[in-house]
């Protein structure tokens, strides 16, 4: 369902895959399998591809477009996420976890 999601986000923004990796900072190949299926991408190309697309990591994972308060919390965690180390990674997500 996540590649669909992509997909989806990609038309709606007439995106094609080269443009939207080199957004992302993977290889077209990279984006290719997370698209379809064969590869599950790291939280920060996640947050990356989410803020690329307009979207929220929330959606691209579950397809929950629900406009929350944490939707814009989302969106700025997929800004910076790059900057993050693992450890500061997993904080984040717990702190959001236990939030929503």
């Amino acid at each position: 369902m996540l590649g669909k999601r992509i997909e989806e986000k990609m038309k709606k923004q007439q995106l094609n895959q080269k443009d939207l990796a080199a957004m992302v900072g993977v290889t077209e190949s990279a984006l290719s399998r997370y698209i379809n299926g064969e590869r599950s991408p790291k939280l920060d190309v996640l947050a990356n591809m989410a803020t690329a697309l307009n979207t929220t990591i929330d959606y691209l994972i579950t397809g929950v477009e629900e406009e929350t308060d944490f939707s814009s919390m989302y969106r700025l965690v997929a800004r910076g996420a790059q900057d993050l180390n693992e450890n500061e990674k997993m904080k984040l997500i717990e702190a959001i976890l236990k939030k929503s």
